[in-house]
């Protein structure tokens, strides 16, 4: 798939950016990545709402082999085929994927809060822990030539 392809695919669903990403492209809306499209296919995001639509379908999670074993992305799964055909359809589904990347970033966001609560509440307590420190008396030092002058 090259991009004019996928700017054509989008048109009803409306603006999409589309970047490089990986062997493929990553393609979002409102600055949320909602798909993927990969030498093997059109992966959209999903999740527990979404995911019986595509098993409806018999669409699989999106999954790539490694030297060891095959990992598979439950959170991204294949477009079906008959979806390329009828644009309104795929628009609905675009929509869809795009709700869950958007519900998906919504329960990302608190725990990142609390991790960076985490890290101000330690450097305040390193901060209080520390002791203030204590000013010295300064000392008036006075050089050679002027010890001499005031002995006379």
């Amino acid at each position: 798939m090259d991009r004019d392809f996928l700017i054509d695919l989008f048109a009803d669903f409306g603006p999409v950016t589309i970047r490089r990403m990986f062997s493929g492209f990553g393609i979002s809306a409102d600055g949320t990545n909602f798909a993927l499209a990969l030498r093997a296919g059109l992966y959209f995001r999903a999740d527990e709402t979404t995911i019986p639509q595509f098993e409806a379908e018999g669409s699989q999670p999106f999954s790539y082999q490694t030297r060891t074993k095959t990992v598979t992305v439950n959170s991204y799964w294949q477009l079906p085929a008959r979806l390329f055909d009828d644009s309104e359809e795929l628009s609905d589904w675009a929509r869809a994927a795009l709700a869950a990347a958007q519900r998906a970033a919504l329960r990302k966001r608190p725990k990142a809060r609390k991790a960076a609560k985490k890290t101000v509440a330690k450097a305040a307590k390193k901060v209080a822990a520390k002791k203030p420190a204590v000013k010295k008396k300064s000392v008036r030092r006075v050089g050679k030539a002027k010890r001499a002058h005031h002995s006379r």
